[in-house]
C-alpha cells in the first residue's frame, strides 16, 4: 500500500469520526465545535511533529551516506595514486 492511500484513508477516518462525533455529541454545538477544533489542532501538530522527525531521520541518513561515499572516493583516489606511483618507475625503465 502506498503512502498516498494511507494518508487518504487516515483523512477519511478523521472526517467520518468528526461527523459521527458531531451527530452523537451530548454537548451543545458550540462546545462540540471547540472540542473538534482543539483535537484537530492537536492531531495536525502531532502529524507535523512526526513528519519533521521523519525528515530529520532521512536527512541524517543521507548525510551519513554522503560522508561514507566521500570517504570511499578519497580512499579509492589514494589507492589509484599509489598504484600509479608504483607503476610509474616501471614504465620509465
Amino acid at each position: 500500500m502506498n503512502a498516498g492511500k494511507i494518508v487518504s484513508a487516515v483523512l477519511a477516518g478523521v472526517a467520518v469520526g468528526a461527523a459521527l462525533g458531531i451527530l452523537f455529541a451530548p454537548d451543545k454545538g458550540s462546545v462540540t465545535r471547540r472540542t473538534i477544533a482543539r483535537r484537530s489542532k492537536d492531531f495536525t501538530d502531532d502529524l507535523g511533529d512526526k513528519a519533521n522527525d521523519f525528515i530529520d531521520s532521512i536527512t541524517e541518513k543521507f548525510e551519513s551516506a554522503k560522508d561514507e561515499a566521500i570517504r570511499l572516493a578519497e580512499n579509492g583516489k589514494h589507492k589509484a595514486e599509489q598504484l600509479h606511483a608504483t607503476l610509474q618507475p616501471k614504465q620509465n625503465t
